[in-house]
């Protein structure tokens, strides 16, 4: 039922895993640093992605959460080099932070109009990511969301986000334009 903490941590020959449906909880650290591993089928089951649980999974290409997530825990998928696609889907209210931070070959990122908190560093250093749509439901972009993003060219921030982080679009040396609605109150630092 339960897959518990670093259970595989540092597994560097592991490809691919199935995880059967009787497993709600993947823990902390479960697979991380399992630089080989290409392909995982996450079941309908899971309820809870432990903080850092594919971190630096190096060879990771794509991942599809399953709706029974709630929350995209810190550090989740940090350093998955090589993943280029991810989807959230709608059950997802909160993006932890650093969940994609450092996922160089991300090139788009759908977060559904469920998500109201983007996290501190949730995408920074995603230097592929070319194209990302805040939704309305967002009051809240954390430090450094999107720092390092150098691809990014455009970015549409909704009305209902009322603060914007420090650092959180620093080092976007791609991005051409900004629109910042009236219902931001704070900017921070950088």
């Amino acid at each position: 039922t339960s897959i518990g903490n670093y259970a595989f941590s540092g597994c560097n020959s592991l490809t691919q895993i199935t995880i059967p449906s009787s497993v709600v909880l993947i823990g902390n650290h479960a697979f991380d640093h399992c630089w080989s591993l290409i392909q995982i089928t996450i079941p309908s089951s899971i309820k809870s992605i432990g903080k850092c649980a594919f971190s630096g999974c190096i060879s990771l290409t794509q991942i599809t959460i399953p709706s029974s997530v709630r929350s995209i825990s810190d550090s989740a998928f940090s350093y998955c080099h090589s993943l280029t696609e991810i989807s959230i889907p709608s059950s997802v209210t909160s993006i932890g932070n650093n969940a994609f931070s450092s996922c160089s070959s991300l090139l788009q990122v759908r977060i559904p109009s469920s998500v109201t908190s983007i996290g501190n560093n949730a995408f920074s250093s995603c230097s592929s990511l070319l194209q990302v749509r805040i939704p309305s439901s967002v009051t809240s972009i954390g430090n450094s969301a999107f720092a390092k993003c150098d691809s990014l060219t455009e970015i549409a921030i909704p009305s209902t986000v009322t603060s914007i982080g420090k650092y959180a679009f620093s080092g976007c040396d791609s991005l051409t334009q900004i629109t910042i609605p009236s219902s931001v109150t704070s900017i921070g630092d950088n």
